[in-house]
């Protein structure tokens, strides 16, 4: 398995309206289109009201890849640099868990 973790701070209040709007359409084509997605969630945090944190599971380096390329993706790397302030990317290497696939 392939993951990361991601810590996007918005702008302001407004810019982060408009990013989480940006997460709902895209979340929408991930669902449709990526089977080898095999999670991708996106927290709010509390007491820190411009902070998300993504948390993405893909069953390998391949279907990562083709997330990256997928039109719904280009649209929110594209569209989210104007609703951020920062952008913090924690590559992950599973060691150990427990996975549950349906």
């Amino acid at each position: 398995m392939f993951g990361l973790v991601v810590r996007f701070t918005c702008k302001d209040e407004a810019t982060a309206e408009a990013f989480d709007q940006l997460i709902g359409e895209t979340i929408e084509g991930i669902k449709a289109h990526e089977p080898g997605t095999l999670v991708y969630t996106v927290h709010k945090v509390e007491g820190e009201p411009l902070l998300r944190i993504f948390y993405e599971l893909y069953r390998d380096r391949a279907a990562f890849d083709f997330h990256e390329e997928q039109e719904h993706t280009k649209r929110f790397l594209g569209a989210r640099d104007d609703l951020l302030s920062d952008v913090e990317v924690d590559w992950l290497d599973l060691q150990v868990g427990k996975v549950t696939t349906p």
